[in-house]
């Protein structure tokens, strides 16, 4: 195999249409963000381009016992309202520096190809704690962006995220300037141990906000419900475990 090959799975014509991209991170937030819009939009999207590397990891998926080389897809989405979509996802990101690059110039020859000319990547940023409000942290690449999206409530702070951007969301804002492509980056904040539905909600909510479309959020919901759960036992064994720690007292003996 080649270090890259894209399959073209179908054709479409797209009305002004937006990538959107949704790969794993921190927290999950974009993936998750991602696959509830095709899940939600199922109806409207169609499969149109799968892009195979040599940089993902050398490993296939397996479902009902048939395997799948790992890939990235874009699914293009009609909205009927509002502008179309692109929307990109996978399982994995590149395992270099190189394949990083070698990959988003790919997806943004695609997103150009299909007449593209602005891009969300969605994601997380972690805090290194649980949280109850969920904040979007937002980066541009272009500062004729910043009102529309503090308008839809992203917060952009000095120096955050800390570090930078990195691996393909980054990428998208650096590579998209370039090419005269606007970008965005919008990241919701969470804790980066657990997969994080709350936090993909809220970066949904912004995006419906800017490219004006409409979401049910019931299955996303769900599963916060079923991370809600997962966090309260944690919870409940810290402190089962605080509580089974021993004093002086407990050291103390008679001999």
């Amino acid at each position: 195999m080649d270090e890259l090959e894209i399959d073209a799975v179908a054709e479409v014509e797209l009305d002004d249409p937006v990538l959107v991209e949704g790969l794993p991170g921190v927290g999950h937030v974009g993936n998750l963000a991602v696959e509830h819009l095709l899940e939600e939009l199922e109806g409207e999207s169609t499969l149109v381009r799968r892009i195979y590397s040599r940089e993902f990891p050398p490993q296939v998926s397996v479902e009902d016992g048939v395997s799948e080389l790992t890939c990235a897809e874009i699914h293009a989405v009609d909205t009927a309202e509002g502008r179309d979509l692109l929307l990109l996802t996978g399982d994995h990101q590149a395992q270099s520096n190189a394949g990083h690059y070698v990959l988003t110039d790919a997806f943004l020859d695609i997103a150009e190809e299909f007449g593209a000319s602005e891009v969300y990547a969605l994601g997380g940023v972690p805090t290194g704690e649980l949280i109850e409000e969920y904040a979007v942290v937002g980066a541009v690449n272009d500062d004729s962006l910043l009102d529309e999206l503090e308008d839809a409530g992203v917060e952009f702070r000095e120096d955050e995220p800390a570090g930078g951007i990195v691996g393909v969301s980054g990428l998208l804002l650096g590579l998209g300037e370039r090419r005269g492509i606007e970008a965005s980056c919008l990241m919701g904040e969470t804790s980066g141990y657990l997969v994080d539905p709350k936090s993909a909600r809220a970066v949904l909510e912004v995006l419906e906000e800017v490219l004006e479309f409409e979401l049910d959020y019931e299955s996303l919901d769900e599963r916060a419900d079923e991370m809600e759960e997962v966090i309260g036992k944690i919870q409940e064994m810290e402190q089962q475990q605080q509580m089974d720690v021993p004093t002086d007292d407990d050291l103390r003996y008679i001999g």
